[in-house]
């Protein structure tokens, strides 16, 4: 079973959960190499599988409070689990709405591209696209 619980970017739980993934070879060249990242201006949601031996991450989406916008971006999810992608981002979504940030700050996402469609049901439009990436706001 899938449980998203959330962290602040500079919690050691963070670092031991999710070091192991970051610091993967496989997983960094799924982000086209490039590094993944935090500070305090950093909340992570984490999905962790209960029936995984070893490490139970199955996913993560840091979403980081910039000024006027919350970006997602460098999200990981093992084997690709559409359903542990969606939990992480309903798990941003409530928080944003929680935390009273709709209408206060953007909710941004830079979404590989073939999570589009997932991201579109969760309300998302396309903004920017590159060949690997796309841009996308939530605009409902």
């Amino acid at each position: 079973m899938i449980k998203v619980i959330h962290l602040n970017g500079t919690e050691p739980r963070l670092y031991e959960l999710v070091a192991p993934l970051v610091m993967d070879p496989a997983v960094l060249k799924q982000n086209n190499n490039y590094p993944f990242r935090t500070s305090a201006k950093f909340v992570w949601f984490i999905a962790l599988d209960d029936e995984t031996e070893g490490n139970p991450v199955a996913g993560f989406i840091p979403l980081e409070y910039r000024r006027l916008e919350l970006v997602i971006n460098n999200y990981y999810v093992a084997g690709k689990q559409a359903d542990v992608l969606k939990s992480l981002l309903e798990a941003v979504i409530a928080k944003s709405v929680e935390d009273g940030e709709q209408g206060q700050r953007m909710l941004t996402a830079v979404v590989l591209s073939p999570d589009r469609a997932l991201f579109e049901q969760a309300g998302f439009t396309v903004f920017k696209e590159w060949r690997r990436y796309l841009k996308m706001v939530k605009t409902d």
